[in-house]
């Protein structure tokens, strides 16, 4: 009777877990829609509430519809703690986190006060569109562009601390041309101005007056626009790269992120990025079919 009420339990979590975690099914598919639906509907509600004719006018309103939206976010996120074996993968992932903390506001409201605006948080769980439809193909690009962004780390970070180098020596030179009867009134405020017209931002609240100020600041516009340009140029080298190795130009790569993976979440560990036709977890061994 009670392998019977076991095995009952067992079917029962591996059906949730398949509707909530995966999107490979027309159920998963539907739940995800019906969720993304949802959150587009909860952030144009904290939108509004945020206009104050708006705010004052439906504020009952306001606040049952985001109970009922909230009720809605904790029982998913009940089932999704329930549905695996071992919760605490979940709780402490990447998406645990975000659940919880998209969860949580508006009960704090009970406690403190004027914490309506964390409603907003919601907004992170539309990274979950990504697993709507089953656009599966587009996961292995995703993971090459990250690591491509992880190789090109060091060379960016180089390239930063040369950019703020450069701020701090023009900075330097604009403080000694224009003198703070111009506005720059010390290095670190001309160092700002240098920042902010280096990156093509211009906010015009500093400006030089000086011909040799503006002859300085001239080539520091332009040298932003050159700037700009080379990160981009490194990660797209690095992407670039991969995609060679991809096609089997250079050594074809061991890196599992090449494999054409799907939705598939192991209930057990949590683990993502199964292989298409795998039918245990890669990382447990844990069976992933039904």
């Amino acid at each position: 009777m009670n392998t019977d009420k076991q095995h009952s339990s067992s079917k029962w979590r591996r059906k949730v877990h398949e509707v909530i975690y995966e999107a490979d099914t027309p159920a998963g598919k539907l739940f995800d829609v019906v969720l993304l639906i949802i959150i587009i509907i909860s952030l144009v509600l904290v939108m509004m509430e945020s206009v104050p004719s708006l705010g004052a006018k439906y504020a009952e309103e306001f606040i049952l519809a985001e109970w009922i939206i909230t009720i809605f976010f904790t029982i998913e996120y009940i089932l999704r703690i329930i549905s695996i074996n071992k919760p605490t993968k979940y709780l402490f992932s990447f998406y645990g986190i975000i659940d919880f903390l998209s969860t949580i506001p508006l009960y704090l409201t009970f406690f403190f006060g004027g914490l309506n605006a964390l409603l907003a948080v919601r907004s992170l769980r539309l990274l979950r569109v990504f697993r709507i439809l089953k656009i599966t193909r587009y996961i292995g690009e995703a993971d090459k562009l990250t690591k491509a962004i992880k190789s090109s780390g060091p060379k960016i970070a180089v390239f930063l601390f040369a950019v703020l180098v450069i701020s701090i020596i023009m900075g330097s030179v604009m403080y000694l041309v224009e003198g703070p009867e111009s506005g720059f009134v010390s290095i670190p405020v001309s160092i700002y101005w240098c920042i902010v017209t280096l990156t093509t931002v211009g906010f015009g609240d500093i400006a030089p007056v000086t011909p040799l100020g503006q002859f300085l600041a001239t080539i520091i516009m332009i040298m932003g626009y050159g700037i700009i340009a080379v990160p981009t140029g490194i990660v797209s080298a690095e992407y670039s790269q991969s995609k060679k190795s991809d096609k089997g130009e250079d050594t074809p790569p061991k890196d599992p992120i090449y494999r054409q993976v799907n939705t598939q979440i192991c209930q057990n560990c949590h683990s993502e990025k199964h292989q298409d036709g795998s039918h245990f977890c890669h990382n447990c061994g844990y069976s992933l079919d039904d």
